[in-house]
């Protein structure tokens, strides 16, 4: 593999996740000393908490089917790309997402 090409780009990408993360604080900063109501402080919070959860859910899901189909194509046997493997993996995908919006929607 070649790892010449790899560290920039995940050098690219930490530094574009720590600009995100300063940013999201420096936001709540804001919104805490804009000396706002304290319940449209607290909606936001919690809004933004919920958002994140649900991402976290949503991956984690999509992440687990999408294993069970790498798992279903090595158990099959297939080496070789073909349209069977895509299948296998966008269906896994697809799986996924819709296991999530079940959860999302049975949890909110």
């Amino acid at each position: 593999m070649n790892f010449e090409i790899l560290i920039p780009i995940t050098l690219f990408i930490c530094i574009v996740y720590a600009i995100k993360v300063v940013v999201d604080a420096r936001v709540r900063r804001q919104m805490v000393d804009s000396n706002g109501s304290q319940e449209l402080v607290r909606s936001l919070l919690e809004g933004e908490e919920l958002r994140r959860r649900h991402g976290a859910l949503r991956w984690g899901v999509t992440l687990v089917l999408l294993a069970a189909g790498f798992g279903i194509v090595q158990a099959s046997g297939w080496d070789e790309l073909n349209p069977g493997v895509i299948a296998v993996l966008v269906g896994a995908t697809g799986l996924g997402n819709l296991a999530y919006y079940l959860m999302a929607r049975k949890l909110g």
